[in-house]
């Protein structure tokens, strides 16, 4: 396990290494993220370096809630909350609290480790909640499962995300082959990016249900009513001009993928990797109650995703 030199402070805090069978995943204090997975040296997922800030939520779990909150406000058990506006220019709030708070490393071994926090109650959001994320490397790649107990003495809404971009291996994802699990597409307004209708992908610009290549395509949706395999499955294909292939894949417990191709990331990051993001609930979850989970005092919500090169 790679622990940082004492003197060196990194903006994404202690790193933690993890290592199988020729796989390597760096997880971070700060956030509790995935900064880094490849697998004999070709990254699995985009990365971003040791010495800078997380950009664009990579890696990141969203937690109390994925994407976008319109105003930053919602109704929960006969209450109104307001939450701070985290994308201001926008006038929403995203992605959660968790993103800059430090996380512990619970439990260490060579080939896992699980990262803790606790979500203490804050204006807008005055529930309490312990977060556990495990990340183990096996044959089959990276597995994460992230657990939620509500410590607290009242029900709270809970949603879940998390915020890894496939890799192509070398340069851009318009040259890579895709394919989607997602049969829906929730369209959102140009201008906040909230969602409005749904509409069917079969036929239109989005349809990836048999994969084929990306292109220019320009992708920042959410998709659901996913196609899923013999075990429950629902999986995110993208093949790299290497020939090599990551699949992310999500349970039963994510209704939701979000897909994005790095459009608005800066121009050296733009469309270098996959944002592929497990979603329990929809976009706006928090305002409009869909596929939301209601956790009962006491009461724990449990999800996995995992993903890996073939």
């Amino acid at each position: 396990m790679l622990r940082t030199d004492p003197e060196t402070v990194l903006p994404s805090g202690e790193q933690l290494t993890i290592s199988a069978g020729g796989q390597r995943a760096t997880i971070v204090e700060v956030g509790g993220g995935l900064r880094e997975y490849e697998r004999d040296g070709r990254p699995v997922i985009d990365p971003y370096p040791a010495d800078r800030i997380c950009d664009g939520a990579h890696g990141a779990p969203l937690i109390p809630w994925p994407n976008r909150l319109a105003d930053g406000r919602y109704s929960f058990g006969g209450n109104e909350y307001q939450v701070g506006l985290t994308e201001p220019e926008k006038h929403n709030a995203i992605h959660g609290f968790l993103r800059w708070r430090p996380w512990n490393a619970v439990e260490r071994e060579p080939d896992r480790v699980v990262m803790a926090t606790r979500l203490y109650p804050l204006d807008g959001y005055p529930f309490s909640l312990d977060v556990q994320i495990a990340y183990e490397l096996g044959p089959d790649g990276l597995t994460v499962t992230t657990s939620a107990d509500n410590i607290g003495d009242r029900a709270c809404p809970y949603g879940l995300g998390q915020h890894p971009y496939l890799s192509p291996g070398d340069g851009l994802i318009d040259d890579c082959t895709l394919q989607l699990a997602g049969t829906t597409r929730i369209c959102t307004d140009p201008d906040r990016q909230l969602p409005t209708v749904r509409e069917p992908v079969e036929g239109t610009a989005y349809d990836f249900l048999y994969p084929r290549r990306l292109g220019d395509t320009r992708i920042d949706y959410a998709f659901t009513d996913l196609m899923r395999d013999e075990a429950g499955r629902a999986w995110t294909r993208l093949w790299g001009p290497d020939g090599g292939c990551v699949g992310l894949w999500v349970d039963k417990s994510y209704q939701f993928v979000e897909t994005y191709t790095g459009d608005t990331l800066i121009p050296t990051r733009a469309r270098r990797g996959l944002g592929t993001e497990p979603m329990t609930c929809a976009p706006n979850a928090f305002a409009t109650g869909e596929a939301l989970i209601c956790l009962a005092p006491g009461e724990s919500a449990t999800a996995t995703w995992g993903i890996g090169l073939s």
